[in-house]
């Protein structure tokens, strides 16, 4: 089954993996996010494999920080991982159950240190913002979800992810010597139905799902319009730095209608 994916009244040419190592010679490119950040390069790599196979260039031995280099493009593709783009700290061991420490004012270090050195930014998350949190901001706990102790305010899931976007963008704009592009990509809606991705859940859709037939509702689309919000702020105030451009890569409207075992 071969499923394209084609934007209303838009002819979108399929991917050519020579025009884009074209396109991108001399470059780099840096993917911030979690696990749909990851998906999203590895993809990339599968496709730009017709032309070239890249060689590690990684600064470190971690799955989640890697590099790529395409010699005879000179062109370097990295990942940086961050589950909230903002500082975070586990308090325990990892599981869906464990608390986060968020410090909504700081972005995360392991992406922030490094990210002026990149000509593309593509920056991706949301997902891990559902789990229990502590929220901090300057130093002080100022809230949480999940938690119900007394004294401590229980806030929604989408306070904290506003304020962590608000915050990787004021970052990237007050990069003195960043003058790239950054995109935003919008949130992935589960697509699995009858469970969870981990609880057998599965998607056995047999035809792309008509427009007619999705529609973000809930936590999805609350979550797509604070993206959209935050974007707009980040752009209204990117004249602070005019070197650099600010892109939406919004996805998630497709995401509704994404199979899996039929590809």
């Amino acid at each position: 089954m071969k499923w394209r994916w084609k934007p209303k009244e838009c002819d979108l040419p399929l991917f050519d993996p020579y025009e884009f190592l074209y396109l991108v010679r001399g470059k780099s490119m840096a993917f911030v996010g979690d696990s749909v950040s990851r998906n999203h390069v590895q993809s990339l790599i599968c496709l730009l494999s017709r032309v070239e196979y890249p060689e590690d260039d990684s600064r470190q031995q971690d799955f989640n920080f890697q590099r790529w280099i395409y010699k005879t493009y000179n062109f370097t593709i990295a990942t940086f991982w961050t589950t909230h783009l903002v500082r975070s700290e586990e308090t325990g061991p990892t599981s869906p159950n464990s608390f986060y420490n968020l410090y909504l004012d700081e972005p995360d270090p392991s992406w922030a240190s490094q990210i002026v050195e990149f000509d593309y930014i593509i920056i991706s998350s949301g997902q891990w913002f559902f789990r229990p949190l502590f929220l901090f901001d300057k130093q002080k706990r100022i809230g949480c979800l999940y938690c119900y102790i007394p004294g401590v305010r229980n806030v929604g899931a989408h306070f904290a992810y506003r304020r962590a976007l608000r915050t990787t963008f004021k970052t990237i704009l007050g990069l003195e010597n960043f003058k790239g592009e950054v995109f935003l990509r919008t949130f992935a809606p589960s697509h699995f139905e009858d469970g969870e991705w981990d609880k057998g859940g599965n998607c056995l859709k047999t035809r792309p799902s008509r427009s007619n037939e999705t529609e973000l509702e809930g936590m999805n689309l609350e979550t797509h319009s604070i993206q959209l919000d935050e974007f707009r702020i980040a752009n209204r105030d990117k004249s602070k730095n005019k070197g650099l451009n600010l892109r939406l890569l919004d996805v998630t409207q497709v995401q509704l209608t994404h199979g899996t075992i039929f590809y």
